[in-house]
């Protein structure tokens, strides 16, 4: 046997214990990963929407809603927003009155933007009295006519947030996919 053939058999021998090692890891661990997914989802749901009686999941069109209730009543509802930032997916839990006119709070789910740029629309350590100053400015933000962003001043509008400065793309595109997807809830919600 040649030593080519001989590399190759070892080469694919190893190749295929990797896998099988890999596998069973992926087998283990995936569950746990989906577990982990479900409580932040289910802390995120709870940190959005205001003290309620209970929430009910409705699913309509391409959303799943987290309506939240007071006695009869629903005070709020929560769902998921999505699109591309500057580098990464950002995945936000949406809290929102039941006309869609005005959030109630956001919750970043996911992002994996630049480190010590991006990151600040999560968490921003740089800011000590409130590192989740930029998700904070959402809290009872007005929707009508949309959100929109200003740099470095201060907002004036109901309407308007202040961008991270050195991170505007993350910034802009978090108040692109809240547009977005409020427009697009708003429709799916007041369908039948």
């Amino acid at each position: 046997m040649s030593n080519t053939a001989k590399i190759i058999i070892v080469l694919t021998l190893i190749t295929m214990i990797s896998g099988g090692i890999l596998a069973l890891l992926d087998n283990y661990t995936k569950p746990r990963i989906e577990a982990h997914k479900v409580e932040v989802k289910n802390a995120a749901v709870d940190e959005v929407l205001p003290p309620n009686d209970r929430v009910e999941k409705i699913e309509k069109g391409e959303y799943q809603f987290y309506v939240a209730y007071k006695g009869n009543d629903i005070i709020a509802i929560a769902f998921k927003a999505f699109g591309g930032g500057f580098q990464s997916k950002l995945v936000l839990m949406v809290g929102i009155t039941p006309d869609f006119t005005k959030i109630t709070s956001v919750k970043m789910l996911e992002q994996v933007e630049t480190p010590g740029l991006g990151t600040k629309i999560e968490y921003d350590p740089a800011n000590k009295e409130n590192p989740a100053w930029f998700t904070d400015q959402f809290k009872n933000l007005k929707t009508q006519p949309e959100i929109t962003y200003i740099k470095n001043v201060k907002p004036t509008k109901n309407t308007e947030i202040q961008a991270i400065t050195g991170a505007t793309i993350s910034s802009k595109a978090v108040v692109v996919i809240l547009n977005e997807h409020i427009a697009k809830a708003k429709a799916a919600w007041e369908s039948n």
